[in-house]
């Protein structure tokens, strides 16, 4: 068996995937409780004939399969959480919400998840038919909207393992990603106070409302004397009850803080904590934290870039019938005029006119509806404003992304849109094409580990400052 005939197993069992894809886009299970999903892949992986692990690290809805012995250890990462108020039903172009249902894959988790399936099942096949040495591990993921399981298997080592690990998102381009993202960690601040009578007795309240707004305050001035790649996020949970004639006795604020390094956002939610102590101090309540989820920045590998790239090249991208292109043009006149004059992928960000001249051409100065080509090839060491627990990954393994058109051009993520797309021959094409590229690079590295040196060599400059987790020690994953 050679490389093309092992990723045709993935047109051969297509079915299979779409099958399991269309199953949780309708399960929409939120993070940290997608248990059907989780036992749909714990069957999908046993009847693929995988050794499958269910609760990885404690984490009930983790789902494992692995095949093979001996190196390279390849991990494949999937992931099947959904996101809540986004219910929509499938392939129609209006906002409409699925009765019955109140989340929706607006990040495209289920596409995420079985087209990373797809991809073990065929390097599975191709260590069955060939014989050679080198193992592939299927990481079924929960939590990546919240919860961060990613995170709390590094927080245990679990990818020193690997030689390598691959991952996609679904998106409305075909590229493949660079760059890194922000690392970011998530507390829940809780305040406790006394109450008492607002007018008659003010004097014997103590608001832990007053606290969190004094809190919300410290960290606007806070804000100043930030580095320019930190951000601060925060939303008030509780505030306390409704009553404006009692003094609140109770009040709760979630912070999101954000760095560029994991190292700097580590230091970064010491201030924020100590904000927190001061407005307890000064309303003389108490505070409490809670961990909710930490996640590190990427760390780049021009390498695994590079090699994705070459096999992207090789598998090429989708093509779509009219009544597709029909399908993503009405989709796109729903959002399209807030986005005019935006180009699609890394072109918008990268600062390089050439690269952006090529994608204006290739995407009609960003009026396509389908970006129905591969971005020029790009490498680029720039930070990107969102986070992703796949950083803590590239902390322990050399780690490589694509992403693949499953919706419209300039679609916003965690949109209805992009969940009206979710079960679409858009969607499935692109999980399928994903699968592809994702098995043909790890079978390169199966046939020639020698791939990996230089690849290693980069990680290991890459990250000579260490992996220091963002997660506490004792910490658990965390509902919001």
């Amino acid at each position: 068996m050679n490389k093309q005939q092992a990723i045709s197993i993935i047109d051969r069992d297509a079915k299979v995937f779409t099958d399991v894809s269309d199953t949780i886009w309708g399960y929409a299970e939120l993070s940290l409780q997608e248990y059907k999903s989780a036992d749909r892949y714990e069957k999908a992986l046993t009847e693929a004939g995988f050794k499958v692990t269910r609760g990885l690290h404690g984490i009930e809805t983790a789902v494992v399969g692995e095949f093979g012995s001996g190196r390279p250890v390849i991990g494949i990462l999937g992931e099947y959480d959904a996101l809540s108020g986004l219910s929509q039903k499938s392939g129609i172009s209006e906002k409409q919400a699925e009765p019955g249902m109140s989340t929706g894959h607006g990040c495209g988790h289920h596409l995420l998840g079985a087209g990373s399936f797809a991809a073990a099942c065929a390097v599975k096949e191709y260590l069955e038919k060939t014989g050679k040495p080198g193992t592939v591990i299927f990481y079924g993921c929960p939590g990546e909207e919240g919860g961060a399981a990613k995170a709390f298997f590094a927080k245990e080592l679990e990818f020193t393992k690997l030689d390598a690990a691959f991952s996609w998102h679904p998106g409305s381009d075909n590229q493949v990603s660079t760059g890194s993202c922000m690392s970011c960690i998530q507390t829940e601040y809780s305040f406790q106070g006394i109450a008492a009578h607002a007018a008659g007795e003010p004097e014997q309240g103590r608001s832990a409302l007053d606290a969190v707004e004094l809190m919300n305050i410290g960290v606007q001035f806070l804000r100043e004397h930030m580095g320019r790649d930190a951000s601060i996020h925060y939303a008030i949970t509780d505030g306390g009850g409704p009553s404006p004639n009692v003094v609140q006795p109770f009040a709760k604020v979630l912070y999101m803080v954000r760095e560029a390094s994991v190292h700097k956002a580590l230091k970064l939610q010491q201030r924020v904590d100590k904000i927190a102590d001061a407005a307890a101090m000064m309303t003389e309540t108490t505070v409490s934290r809670r961990f909710i989820d930490g996640t590190s920045n990427t760390v780049v590998n021009k390498g695994m870039e590079k090699l994705l790239y070459d096999n992207f090249k090789e598998v090429g991208v989708p093509a779509y019938t009219a009544e597709e292109w029909m399908f993503m043009e009405q989709l796109m006149a729903t959002y399209s005029e807030q986005y005019a004059g935006s180009l699609p992928g890394t072109a918008g960000a990268a600062g390089d006119e050439l690269m952006k001249d090529q994608v204006s051409k290739l995407s009609n100065n960003g009026k396509k509806a389908l970006n129905d080509f591969l971005m020029p090839e790009f490498s680029s060491c720039l930070t990107f404003p969102g986070s992703t627990d796949v950083g803590d990954v590239s902390w322990q393994t050399p780690t490589g992304q694509i992403n693949v058109v499953t919706w419209p051009s300039l679609c916003p993520g965690h949109s209805w849109q992009a969940v009206a797309a979710g079960k679409s021959s858009v969607a499935h094409k692109g999980m399928l094409t994903a699968g592809k590229v994702l098995a043909a690079a790890a079978i390169d590295i199966i046939d020639d580990p020698d791939i990996l040196k230089p690849i290693r060599e980069e990680f290991e400059i890459r990250t000579k400052e260490g992996f220091v987790s963002p997660i506490p020690d004792g910490a658990k994953p965390e509902i919001v």
